[in-house]
């Protein structure tokens, strides 16, 4: 099953853009100049927020699940 996660190897700050190109199975600069394209125009708070967001929400590539069973187990 497939996650998206934060990159551990292919990074520039976060790992989001690795993560979500990992994830779409495209080349993560593909994702980066998309990013650029977004927040530039926008006044670079829109796409700065986003990624912020994205590093708090995102677990990092091979982070241990939480503590628990599954939904719907006795």
């Amino acid at each position: 099953m497939k996650r998206l996660t934060r990159s551990t190897t292919d990074r520039w700050i976060a790992g989001i853009c690795g993560g979500i190109g990992e994830y779409l199975e495209i080349d993560p600069n593909v994702i980066r100049v998309i990013w650029v394209i977004f927040t530039v125009p926008t006044g670079f708070l829109p796409g700065i927020i986003i990624y912020i967001l994205l590093w708090i929400l995102l677990p990092e590539e091979g982070q241990a699940r939480p503590v628990g069973g599954t939904f719907g187990e006795a």
